[in-house]
This record gives C-alpha cells, structure tokens and sequence, in this order.
C-alpha cells in the first residue's frame, strides 16, 4: 500500500457565466498537480484534487466548504472565483484551521475578514480590487486625462465592492463620476445605464462585472451609436466578454497578472501544455488570469506542506506566512510572498494592463 494521498479542494463555478474563469482555475490547478505527482509529489505522497462546482451560489459554496472539510478530510483548498461566495463560505476553513487559496477572488475585503483573528487561514494569489480599482483610474484619469467618468457595476458584493474602490480612488484624484449605475446579472439590457451615462457626458465607462453582462455594455453602446473606451476589472478578458462583445470589444482595457503570451520559458511551457491537454478553441485559454493563478495557487501550497513537514493546517498556515523556498511561478516569481499580516501575493509589480486586439489579449502599448 503507497501512502495516502494528500488532499486538496478545488471550490469554483465550473458551469453558468463564471464558467470560463472557474474551468480555466481548475485546468491550470491540474496541470500543477500532475507535474508535482510525476515528481515524486509532497513528503512522498501523491496531491489528490477533490472538485466541486460551486455554481458562481454562495448557499452551494456553503455546503462545498462543509463537505470538503468534513467528509472529504481535505488538508486545504483552492478556488473561489466569486467574492460572494468566498465571504459566505471561507469562514468554515477558518473555524476549521485549514487554509484556503483565494486563486481568482479579488474582492479587497476577502484576506481581512479575519485579519483580526490570531491566526488567519485565508491567503490569496490574485490582483485584489484596492490594486486594481488604483490602476484603472490611473489609466483612465492621469494617463489618458479623461474628466468624466461613469461606473457601471453589477449587483453583486464583487461588483459593489469594487464599485467603491473605484470611487474611493476616482476621489483622491478630485474625480466625482458623473454617474454610477448598477445593473443585475443576466440583465440583457443596459440602455436606461448607458442613457444616464452618455447624458452626463461620461468620456470612458469605467467597469466591475463579468463576461456575459460586460458584452451587454459594449453592444448596448454600439447600439446607441455612442463609443467611449471601457477600463475595467480583469474580467474584461473573459472569453465570454471578447466574444459575445464581438467588435464592440476591441480596445478594451483590464489589469492582468497573466496575459497567454509566451514572454519566457516558464510561461510557454505552462501555455504550451494548457493548450495541448485542453485544446480550447483557438488556442485562447478561456480566462489565461485564473488558468496561471490556479497553477501558481498549487505550487504556492505544495511549497509550504513541504516546509511544514506536515499537512497539519496550523503549520501549513505558519510555513505560508514564512515560506524559505522561492517559487517560480507562470505569473510572477515568489519570494516570501505572505506574512503574518500580509496574505496578499500579488501587488502592483505583478499586475500590467492587457488590451483586447483581434479577440485575443494582448500587452497593451
């Protein structure tokens, strides 16, 4: 009998909108455990994934949480695409003292909400809004100079909770938006939105939502006849957003950790096996952002059961905090990436802007 293997989770919507970024998190989570378990994988035993389709519901992230920790015995889980669900179901690992690996939420309030706890066991290796929301109004603002500035953001806690890191840096530049419109999920139309924007002489939409209703903007405007620039959250590069937007797409700009450009020979090694055991259509990783922030997530981890000696959560999350080993990664290289105050991997050096050209992201000029 080998060893039993060492079990993580892999929480996140692999069906419905949020679908390509919770796929493309999983498929790069595998190809990190594949590679590890042909190496010998972690303390001489195997890494098993146990994947669970949260459905973009915090109420099913709920139960996941539950079923993982409980029934499943996992030492520690990655995933959550979704800050809603991540707020509603992370508090079990916490109670639970095992870790959990926010690999796409990007929520600023998901690392701090239990920051206040002696120890913390939520970590994070995604461009958090406070960066984001910052970049894009220097985008908007400083370099490109526009004065008006409308948001548009959908109803739910990412959208909201980005909505006010947007305001909150639109207003330490002076800038108050001549509007902010909310619209909700699966809303097919964004005219009344737009209206108030092109009425109150919005230069650029500024943006916080995913995919499907994102295109919805970009066609609403053509539709009006009225194109300004949209910046916005990493989602703009969604698959879903460049090809239902089609045309109306082009141009668009978003922060990205990773953009599916073969810039060194880690990063086309990691492309070149995506897209040869996924095989997506055009080659084009359906969310490149979560397929290398998932694969990272895994090699992060496995850094620190190996330090810790142990899958014992309390020491998983000590080695994290203080991890020797420096990890080369697809999106960045990480050298003691967390602290014991600081569960945030990524900041402003790992994050760049993308563009959309020709259906596809490319690094903006």
């Amino acid at each position: 009998m080998g060893a039993e293997p060492i079990k993580i989770g892999v929480s996140g919507p692999f069906t419905g909108g949020s679908a390509p970024m919770g796929v493309s998190m999983r498929d790069g989570v595998k190809l990190a455990v594949a590679e590890i378990n042909t190496k010998g994988g972690v303390l001489g035993r195997q890494l098993q994934i146990v994947e669970r389709d949260d459905e973009a519901k915090p109420e099913r992230g709920v139960q996941i949480a539950q079923e993982l920790i409980n029934k499943e015995k996992v030492v520690a889980t990655v995933g959550y695409i979704n800050t809603t669900v991540a707020l509603a179901s992370q508090r079990f690992y916490q109670d639970a003292r095992i870790p959990v690996m926010n690999n796409v939420a990007t929520g600023s309030v998901i690392t701090k909400q239990f920051a206040a706890k002696p120890e913390n066991y939520v970590f994070r290796n995604s461009a958090n809004d406070t960066i984001q929301s910052a970049m894009i109004v220097e985008e908007a603002v400083t370099r490109r100079g526009f004065k008006k500035v409308a948001i548009l953001a959908d109803s739910t806690s990412y959208g909201q909770l980005g909505r006010e890191d947007l305001e909150k840096a639109l207003a330490a530049k002076g800038v108050k938006p001549v509007a902010v419109e909310k619209y909700n999920l699966k809303d097919v139309d964004m005219t009344p939105q737009l209206l108030k924007a092109k009425g109150g002489g919005a230069e650029v939409v500024l943006t916080y939502g995913i995919g499907p209703e994102l295109a919805q903007i970009a066609n609403g405007m053509e539709k009006l006849n009225w194109k300004v620039p949209m910046i916005g959250s990493w989602t703009l590069a969604m698959a879903n957003f460049i090809d239902n937007a089609g045309k109306n797409a082009e141009g668009t700009r978003m922060p990205q950790t990773f953009i599916q450009e073969a810039d060194s020979p880690r990063r086309k090694a990691f492309i070149d096996a995506y897209v040869k055991t996924y095989n997506p259509p055009a080659g084009r990783m359906p969310s490149a952002v979560s397929a290398a922030q998932g694969y990272d997530s895994v090699y992060l981890l496995a850094a620190a059961i190996k330090q810790a000696g142990s899958t014992d959560g309390p020491k998983v999350r000590a080695a994290l905090e203080d991890l020797n080993e420096r990890i080369e990664g697809v999106v960045a290289t990480y050298s003691k990436p967390y602290s014991k105050t600081d569960h945030e991997a990524i900041d402003f050096n790992n994050t760049r802007f993308g563009e959309v050209r020709g259906g596809r992201v490319v690094v903006a000029k």
